[in-house]
C-alpha cells in the first residue's frame, strides 16, 4: 500500500496544468487554461483547468476534479496506478506502508519482472530495426502485412533472433537474473541449458490497460512443422491470459469515447484496424473470451460488438462467447464478414469511409443475427428446429435485465415462427434448471409497464440549499462581513412579534455556524453533511484556508461537488462574456447579502416541511382536542413563516 506522506508529496508537487498538458490542447483564459473536451466530440472548447486552485472540470460531460480524477478519468487508471504514474512523472519515490518481509518480497519479484520484460521489448525493437536479420524478416514481414512506421512503433514490434540464447544472453549481460526470465518464459530452463522461448518469431508485447509489459505473442515465419505458429507467454505472476485484452492500453480511450468496443480475434486484426482509424478495437488474442475480460471493457462501455471471420467455423466459435458477454449485462451486437474475408484483410483492402460504413450497416442485434441463421441451418428438419429454438432461448436466459429478455423473446417468437407462450415456457424450465444447479433464486418480473406519461423532475429545494451553503464556506468562508440581522422580540403594548435589526460583524464561516447552531439544523445530504464539518473545522483551525488540499483527502462524490462550486465561478469566462460588452456581476459584491438570503430560505423551507408535516397530522388525528392542539402549532408555525418572508423579501 503506498505510504500517505508519498500521496501527500505526489499532491504537492504534480501541476494538473502539466499533467493534462501532455493530454489536452490547453490555451490561457484569464487565470485559467481552457481547450476542447478530451471526453466528447465538441468543436467550442468547454474543458477548464485551474492552476491556481489546481483542479479542472469539463463542462459537456459534467466531469471533473483534481490531478488523479482527470488519470482515472481519461487513462482509466485506478487510485494507485495514477499515483504511480505521477511518481514516475516527477521522479518521487513510493514509499510502502509496513508490508510483511514476504509482501516486500512479492512485489520486489512482480517489479522485476516488470522490469525484465520492458527490457526484452526494447530487445525485440532494437533486434528489428538494427540488424541485417531483423530487417530482412521481421520487419519486411510487417511492411507486407501493410504496417506503416508508425504504426510499428505504437505498437511496440519488434523481432526475435533465430538464435537459441540471444535475449538471454544480453539480459544477463546487462545484469537481469534468470530467475526473472525464467518466471516470465521469456528464457526456459531445463537442467543445465538455458535458451529463448521465442526464438526467430515476430514479437507482439501485451500492454496492461496502464501500458506495462505483460507478456508477449509471437509468430513463427518458417513453415517448421513441430512449431505452434502463434506462441504466447505463459501465465505467471504479472500476465493471466484470461484478465487481459490485446490493445486495451491504445483502445480504452477510444472506446469510452466511442461508447462501443469492436472485439476482433487476433493481433494483426487490432493493429489494422487501429490503422484505418478503427481505435475502438481490442482482441482476446486467439484465447475464449472470459468474464475478467468482458469486465475489462464494462470499465470503458456497455456496448460490445463482436466481429468475425465470413467462414462458418470463425461464425460458430464468435457466437459461443456471446452468452457469457449476455451475463455480464453487456449490449451485443454481431458483424460477420464476407466469405473469405478477415478483420485485417478486410481493414487492408478498404479506406476508413468505407470499413466504417461496413460496420455501420452489417452489425446486427446478436438475438435477430443467431435466429435468422439457425433457422437458415435447420430449415424444415422440426428437430433440428426445436433443438435451436432451445439453443436461442438459453443464450436469452444468460440476460439478466428482465425487460431485455422481454423483448428478445417477442422477437424470436416473430423471426422463428412460434408461439410466445411456447418461448417463455422454456425460458422457465431452463431458469429453473439454473437454479436448482447454482442454488440461487433468480427474480422474475416479466411484466412490462408502459408509463403514459413521465412526470417533470421536481427541483430538490433542500439539495439547492445545502449546497449553497458549502459553497459559501469554500468561496468565502474567511471573509469578514458587517452582518444585519432582524431579530424576533415581542411588542411590549400589542404582544405580537416584530422584526428588529441588529448589526454584527463577523467571519461569513462563524455567522453560517452559529445560525445552524441556533436552529438545530442538521444537512439531511450525506455529502454535504461531511464536507460541512470538514470545512468548518479547517476555517476555525487554520489562518490561510487552501480548499485545494482538502479535495486530495475527499471521497470522489465529495471532491466533485466541490470541483463544480469552484470552477462554476469560472464558466463565464468560456462565454467571453467581456467581449460582448455584458458585465458579469462578481458574487463578492453581495455576500453577506447571499448568506443571509441562504440562512433564511433554509429556514423557511424547513418550516414549510413543519407545516406539511402538521397538516397530515390533523388528517391523522384520533381526537378533537388533538386537532385542536395541532392547529395552534400551525398558527404559530404560520406566524414565523410570515415574518421569515417579510424578513427574507428586505434581505433580497
Amino acid at each position: 500500500m503506498i505510504s500517505k506522506s508519498t500521496i501527500d508529496n505526489v499532491f504537492e508537487t504534480a501541476r494538473v496544468e502539466e499533467v493534462i498538458g501532455d493530454f489536452v490542447q490547453l490555451k490561457k483564459s484569464g487565470s485559467n487554461l481552457k481547450g476542447l473536451s478530451p471526453f466528447t466530440d465538441e468543436r467550442t472548447p468547454s474543458f477548464m483547468v485551474s492552476p491556481v486552485k489546481q483542479i479542472w472540470k469539463d463542462f459537456s460531460s459534467g466531469k471533473g476534479g483534481n490531478v488523479v480524477a482527470f488519470l482515472m478519468e481519461h487513462e482509466h487508471f485506478t487510485y494507485p496506478e495514477a499515483i504511480k504514474y505521477l511518481a514516475k512523472k516527477y521522479g518521487i519515490e513510493i514509499e510502502e506502508t509496513q508490508q510483511s518481509d514476504e509482501q516486500k518480497e512479492q512485489a520486489n519479484e512482480k517489479e522485476s519482472m516488470y522490469l525484465v520484460s520492458e527490457y526484452a521489448n526494447k530487445f525485440f525493437q532494437k533486434s528489428m530495426h538494427e540488424t541485417d536479420e531483423g530487417k530482412a524478416i521481421g520487419l519486411s514481414y510487417f511492411k507486407e502485412r501493410g504496417f506503416s512506421p508508425e504504426t510499428i512503433k505504437k505498437f511496440d514490434l519488434g523481432y526475435s533472433p533465430d538464435d537459441w540464447e540471444a535475449l538471454t544472453r544480453s539480459a544477463l549481460e546487462e545484469g537481469y537474473k534468470l530467475e526473472y526470465l525464467e518466471k516470465t518464459g521469456l528464457t526456459i530452463v531445463k537442467e543445465d541449458k538455458k535458451f529463448d522461448r521465442f526464438k526467430g518469431r515476430v514479437m507482439f508485447p501485451i500492454h496492461s490497460m496502464s501500458g506495462r509489459i505483460l507478456g508477449f505473442g509471437g509468430r513463427i515465419l518458417s513453415n517448421t512443422k513441430k512449431a505452434a505458429k502463434y506462441l504466447n507467454s505463459p501465465e505467471s505472476d504479472i500476465y493471466h491470459k484470461s484478465k487481459v485484452l490485446y490493445g486495451i492500453y491504445y483502445a480504452k480511450q477510444a472506446i469510452a469515447r466511442e461508447d462501443n468496443c469492436y472485439l476482433v480475434e487476433g493481433y494483426t486484426d487490432v493493429i489494422q484496424f487501429h490503422q484505418s482509424g478503427i481505435e475502438n478495437t481490442v482482441s482476446s488474442s486467439g484465447t475464449a473470451l472470459t468474464p475478467e475480460q468482458i469486465r475489462l471493457i464494462n470499465r470503458l462501455t456497455k456496448n460490445i460488438t463482436v466481429l468475425f471471420d465470413g467462414d462458418a467455423a470463425g461464425t460458430r466459435a464468435s457466437l459461443r462467447g456471446i452468452d457469457l458477454i449476455l451475463e455480464q449485462g453487456m449490449n451485443v451486437k454481431v458483424c460477420p464478414f464476407p466469405e473469405g474475408e478477415d478483420p485485417d484483410s478486410f481493414a487492408r483492402a478498404n479506406s476508413e469511409d468505407d470499413l466504417r460504413e461496413f460496420l455501420e450497416e452489417n452489425s446486427y442485434d446478436f438475438i435477430t443475427y443467431k435466429a435468422s441463421l439457425l433457422m437458415d441451418e435447420a430449415k424444415n428438419d422440426p428437430v433440428k428446429k426445436a433443438g435451436l429454438i432451445r439453443d436461442m432461448v438459453n443464450s436469452i436466459s444468460k440476460i439478466p435485465d428482465n425487460i431485455q429478455q422481454e423483448v428478445y423473446l417477442q422477437e424470436c417468437s416473430r423471426i422463428m415462427d412460434i408461439s410466445e407462450d411456447v418461448l417463455y415456457a422454456t425460458l422457465a424450465q431452463i431458469q429453473s434448471k439454473d437454479e436448482k444447479q447454482t442454488g440461487k433464486p433468480r427474480k422474475r418480473n416479466m411484466e412490462v409497464v408502459k408509463e403514459e406519461s413521465a412526470p417533470r423532475p421536481k427541483v430538490d429545494h433542500l439539495y439547492v440549499l445545502e449546497r449553497n451553503i458549502i459553497k459559501i464556506l469554500i468561496l468565502y468562508g474567511n471573509k469578514e462581513e458587517k452582518f444585519e440581522d432582524l431579530l424576533l422580540k415581542q411588542n411590549e403594548e400589542t404582544g405580537e412579534l416584530v422584526l428588529e435589526p441588529e448589526t454584527q460583524e463577523a467571519k461569513v464561516f462563524e455567522k453560517i455556524y452559529l445560525d445552524l447552531q441556533e436552529d438545530e439544523i442538521a444537512f439531511s445530504n450525506e455529502d454535504f453533511r461531511h464536507l460541512y464539518n470538514i470545512l468548518i473545522n479547517k476555517l476555525n483551525s487554520q489562518e490561510e484556508f487552501v480548499v485545494g488540499n482538502i479535495i486530495n483527502e475527499l471521497e470522489a462524490s465529495q471532491a466533485k461537488e466541490i470541483t463544480d462550486i469552484l470552477m462554476q465561478e469560472e464558466q463565464y469566462e468560456l462565454h467571453s462574456w467581456d467581449r460582448h460588452d455584458i458585465p458579469v456581476k462578481e458574487k463578492e459584491q453581495t455576500i453577506k447579502q447571499f448568506v443571509s438570503q441562504t440562512i433564511l430560505s433554509l429556514r423557511r423551507h424547513l418550516i414549510d416541511c413543519k407545516l406539511n408535516e402538521l397538516l397530515e397530522n390533523i388528517r391523522v388525528a384520533q381526537t378533537e382536542d388533538e386537532r385542536t392542539d395541532i392547529k395552534n402549532e400551525v398558527v404559530g408555525f404560520n406566524k414565523l413563516r410570515t415574518l421569515l418572508a417579510e424578513r427574507l423579501g428586505r434581505v433580497m
